[in-house]
């Protein structure tokens, strides 16, 4: 069986290796990006099959990560935050 190929786009260094510690090896093929910018490439690159991104990250932030991503496809994205603000919710939705 094929692994599920994981796209994780996360500035945070320890948070990046706990996500990926914990999924990888699994049925997940983790492929971690250090910001906005190296995720695109990223995701060129690997074509994954879900994508787990930050919002606040430096270059460029996760929403502007994600409207360049929905530009050409429907993969599923997960959006990190610590954020609680409505206005971050609703904003997902419209992505």
């Amino acid at each position: 069986m094929e692994k599920i190929k994981v796209l994780l786009v996360e500035d945070e260094p320890t948070l990046a290796m706990i996500i990926k510690d914990t999924l990888d090896g699994n049925e997940f093929d983790i492929t971690l990006a250090a910001n906005g910018e190296e995720g695109l490439s990223r995701y060129a690159e690997i074509k994954p099959d879900i994508i787990v991104a930050d919002i606040m990250m430096p270059k460029m932030d996760g929403w502007e990560v994600c409207r360049e991503i929905r530009k050409n496809s429907k993969v599923p994205i997960i959006m990190l935050t610590a954020r609680g603000d409505e206005r971050d919710e609703l904003l997902g939705f419209d992505l």
